[in-house]
């Protein structure tokens, strides 16, 4: 059986009880009624809360809170649990809240999902497998998210709502009803450009000449009626004379993704 290594420097409550193998680093928290499986490894800072219990090889990466209380207003302290399966990383600043006694008492977290930084799951919310959410994701109370379905960047979750199996959660995308299996759903982009960053260039010692050039670029960019390749055909033809008017139709004619226009 593989010894635990645990650091002179780390807080290991007297009724968490570690599986071999397990790794904890300094100044992380292991706390009362924790039960951490075969090869679990708290990096520096990572705290677990209890009541948990988390099955073998999950990763608690620095700053990292799990296992806290419930961020909700009826909390008195009861027994609220956290279950956790095999196999998950919760990166640095992921938190993840117990249960509730009028939500059942156990917020649950299968196995082999990826929490990115940031990252957040309230009370009562069960989450499947191999779900993957991206930084700064954030699920309310009593959420359901099935297996490998993604949660986009910065995208919250409204309480009750379900993310059904394989479907993908764009980012920055307000989730406020259930997301169907194998659906994809994303809030609507309307990134728009206005202008030229005038008060920064100068700022950067950019004369007037310089930002004249430019601005007269981008005017034929996104004011004429013409469309980007007469646009820049334009530019070449009337400010061929300005290295900075060249460096915004190199950029423009090397975009794979398009540009905000």
């Amino acid at each position: 059986m593989t010894l635990q290594e645990i650091h002179a420097h780390a807080v290991i409550a007297a009724s968490a009880r570690l599986g071999a193998g397990v790794r904890v680093g300094a100044f992380a928290v292991v706390g009362e009624d924790v039960e951490l499986g075969d090869g679990c490894i708290l990096h520096p800072h990572a705290v677990v809360q209890g009541p948990a219990r988390c099955g073998r090889n999950n990763a608690f990466f620095p700053f990292s809170v799990v296992g806290g209380d419930p961020q909700d207003f009826t909390f008195r302290g009861e027994r609220a649990e956290l279950v956790v399966g095999e196999g998950n990383t919760f990166r640095e600043y992921v938190t993840v809240n117990r249960g509730t006694a009028k939500g059942g008492g156990i917020t649950s977290i299968g196995s082999g999902n990826l929490f990115l930084a940031y990252s957040h799951v309230g009370h009562d919310s069960r989450v499947g497998n191999n779900a993957l959410f991206v930084n700064g994701a954030t699920l309310a109370g009593h959420v359901e998210v099935e297996d490998f379905a993604t949660v986009g960047a910065f995208s919250p979750v409204h309480q009750f709502c379900r993310i059904g199996r394989h479907a993908y959660v764009g980012a920055s995308t307000v989730v406020t009803q259930d997301v169907p299996p194998f659906s994809r759903v994303v809030t609507e982009r309307e990134t728009k450009s206005f202008g030229v960053n005038t008060i920064g260039l100068e700022r950067r010692g950019f004369n007037a000449e310089r930002i004249r050039a430019i601005q007269r670029a981008y005017r034929l960019l996104i004011r004429s009626k013409l469309n980007t390749t007469q646009a820049l055909a334009q530019m070449r033809s009337t400010l061929n004379g300005s290295a900075d008017v060249e460096e915004l139709i190199r950029f423009i004619e090397s975009a794979e993704r398009g540009i905000v226009k």
